[in-house]
Formats: C-alpha cells, structure tokens, sequence
C-alpha cells in the first residue's frame, strides 16, 4: 500500500491554523490529481486544497474542524488510483487498458481536464446560469475550470432565458434571484432558522471593522461628480482599448488614476499613524475592495502611479479573480497606502465606508444614476455618481479631505487634467 498524506499547506508566517471548512468529496471516493478536496478558511484568506495524486482517500478530520498548518488531514491510496485495475480482455479476446486512448484519438490534456470533476462552486454556478464547464477553456491547475472562469463565461453570456445544466431555467440577467431561491430551496422543510459557526474570515472582518471605528476618529464627507466625460471617452475608444489590450477599459482605472494624482496633491491622505509618529507614504500601492462568497477581501494593486491604464484593469481584474478563486494570498492583501470601494455595482446610492487600517482613509463609488443638475443656468439631465471620502480626523483636516475629494472629482470630469497633471 503506497500512502500519500494531505497535509495543510503554509499560508504566511502570520497564520498557524484554519477552519476545514468543507470536504469536497466523501471518505472512500477515487480522487484524481489535482481534484479540488477540501477548502480552507482562516482569519485572513480562503484556500482550496487539491490532490497531489490520484487514488482512494481516506479522511481523517470532520469538515468544521480546526486543523494546524502541517497537519495530516487525509491519506491517499495511490495504489487504489483509478485505472490501476487489472487489464481486462474484450468480447474479442483482446486485452482493454484502462488508460490507453481510444484507437486513433490522440491524449488531450484539455479533454483530460474538462473530465475531471468540477468544484462545487462551478456545478453551482452551472446550475444558476447554464453555462457549460465543458465549453469553457479553464485557466485552472491543468487547465481546469474555475469559478473566475464560470463568473466570465456568465457576464460574457448575453441575456435571456437559458437552460442549465441541473436547476431549472433561470434568466441570466437575474443572478441575485437565483441565489436567493436556491438558499431558500437548500433550507429544511418547517425550519425558521438555521445556525453556523461564524467562519474565521468573517470574525476577523468584524473584529476589524469595529476596531476601526473605535480607534479612528472617522469622518466622511462627500461629493458628486459628473460621469459623462468619462462615458464618453469609453465610448469613444472602447474597440480600440479592446483590441489592442484583450480586456475592457472600465471606470476603476480612470478612479485610481484620480485618486493617484489626488493623493499627490493631498499628501497627508497618503499617511497613517503609528504610535506617536506620522508616516508618510511616497507610494502609490491602491487596495481594491472586492466582494466573495466569504467576505470583502481588499487586494492590492502596487505603484498605480507608473502603470498605465491597460495595466490597471488587468491587475485588477486578475486580483478579483484570484480573490473569488480562493487563491489570493497574503501579499496580494498587504501594504496599501488608500482603499477604492465601488458599492455602486450593487445598486448602493450612498454610503459610509469604512477605513481600513493602518490606512487614512477610503473612496466609496456608488451608482451612477441620470438626474436633473443646474449646468450654465440650465436644468440638464445627466449621469451622476456620489463619492464618500472616509478619513481618520486625528491625521486628516477636514480642509484636505475636501481637497482631495475635489481632486477626484475635477479629474473625472475632466480626465485631460490626468495628463497634465494640474
């Protein structure tokens, strides 16, 4: 019997144990390489741990258990690996091997990846939009398809009615409805509650959320800025942005390009405190909060002022897949100087976010939405966004707060402004 043991991978000196939070398989199931078998959650990332090889597994910790980094969690039998068996002979007398292609057709590493077993979230997301893992070229661990990939191939989708792989037809435009029915079908029959433990992921989000408000002296002020320059510049060079950088120009990388130049201008934005000091950060490392099934995760996109805007949205696309694989890490959380948080995808109008320490302060983007505004004496319609600039009140005057929020929002209104820095 050859024996592999599952350990729990190293996270960063910084953590020493996590939450098993789901078994992706049962005891005793054929695993194959690289097949997603548990998931991870500790007090800053959610992982997903994969097989190293093929073969019988064995469990040996509880999904709900805390496990230590290092620890044994399973053992795999690769002598019991699928197509291990004995050779059997056909109806012709010849002999079948069980993992010898068919005659004329070539191995495909492709094929080999699309027939493996998907993760739950991809047979979820499967289900929700009727998008096909089959038709999808994933950018997984020998090519398998992940849930960025599914989130894609959905967005990319376009809209109306659709016939999923194993849930009823749900329209993709509505993907919120079809999550709340599927937790409304998911919960016992005649049950008015049901109770989990707080993941460690969420208790630290808590635990620093409340920690911010009690030890900041947090204020927000706030703005409106007008989005028809930008919109129009979008519109205008979108084919071209998309032709010659493979990915869509969006309105994050004109925000950050914003609050670049801002904090530019504003420096004691760009500074925290640590004790009894003031540090000024001459660096310009932007986090982006992004939303996942297990919380706001906030990755960081490095040196925003030497990177054009091609760079931007790819890095931060690239963050917010890794994000809501499960496969961001720490580094990719740690030493931003300013946070951008776009509530607006969701509807939100307005609101107050949160500082995120040891930072000073944080952008809030809400939905643009048309509405009359006084323009030259004249009641004109146009696509208006509110912006709520979050700062700790110990560092931060209200006059540069202002300032800086006035920054931001000249150079959106008027991005030429961005090229010649004034």
């Amino acid at each position: 019997m050859a024996l592999l043991e599952v350990k729990i991978p190293p996270m960063g000196e910084s953590i020493s144990s996590g939450i098993l939070a789901k078994w992706h398989i049962n005891d005793g199931d054929t695993v194959q390489k690289d097949q997603p078998l548990f998931e991870l959650e500790t007090d800053k990332i959610t992982s997903e741990g994969t097989a190293e090889a093929a073969g019988k597994i064995s469990l040996k910790v509880a999904a709900g258990d805390e496990v230590k980094i290092g620890q044994v969690v399973a053992t795999i039998d690769t002598a019991k690996a699928t197509g291990s068996a004995e050779p059997k002979k056909t109806a012709t007398g010849e002999i079948a091997h069980p993992n010898a292609p068919a005659p004329g057709a070539a191995p495909s590493t492709a094929s080999a990846a699309k027939d493996a077993p998907q993760s739950p979230a991809v047979r979820r997301l499967a289900g929700e939009t009727g998008v096909d893992p089959a038709n999808i070229a994933g950018t997984g661990k020998g090519g398998r398809v992940t849930k960025g990939d599914m989130l894609a191939a959905g967005e990319a989708k376009p809209p109306g009615p659709v016939t999923p792989v194993a849930a009823p037809a749900t329209p993709v435009a509505a993907p919120i409805k079809a999550r709340t029915e599927s937790a409304l079908a998911s919960a016992p029959a005649g049950q008015r509650q049901t109770r989990r433990k707080v993941s460690p992921l969420r208790a630290k989000i808590a635990q620093r959320l409340v920690a911010a408000q009690h030890e900041a002296a947090m204020l927000t002020t706030f703005n409106e800025v007008d989005m028809s320059a930008v919109m129009a510049l979008r519109a205008r060079y979108q084919d071209d942005f998309v032709k010659k950088n493979g990915l869509k120009l969006g309105f994050m990388s004109f925000f950050a390009k914003a609050v670049v130049h801002a904090l530019q201008e504003v420096p004691a934005v760009n500074a925290q405190l640590e004790g009894d000091s003031i540090v000024e950060n001459h660096y310009y490392d932007l986090g982006v909060a992004v939303s996942t099934e297990k919380g706001l995760m906030v990755p960081v996109v490095r040196n925003c002022d030497t990177l054009g805007m091609a760079e931007i949205e790819r890095a931060i696309a690239d963050a917010a897949k890794r994000a809501r694989d499960g496969k961001i890490t720490l580094a990719d959380l740690e030493g931003g100087v300013f946070t951008i948080t776009n509530g607006g995808i969701f509807g939100s109008m307005l609101s107050t976010p949160i500082i995120n320490p040891p930072q000073s302060a944080i952008l809030g983007l809400h939905a643009i939405t048309e509405r009359p505004i006084a323009l030259n004496g004249q009641v004109v319609i146009r696509p208006m966004m509110y912006l709520a600039l979050s700062y700790d009140h110990r560092l931060v005057d209200g006059k540069e707060a202002v300032t800086f929020l006035v920054k931001v929002k000249q150079a959106i209104e008027d991005p030429t402004r961005l090229l010649l820095s004034i």
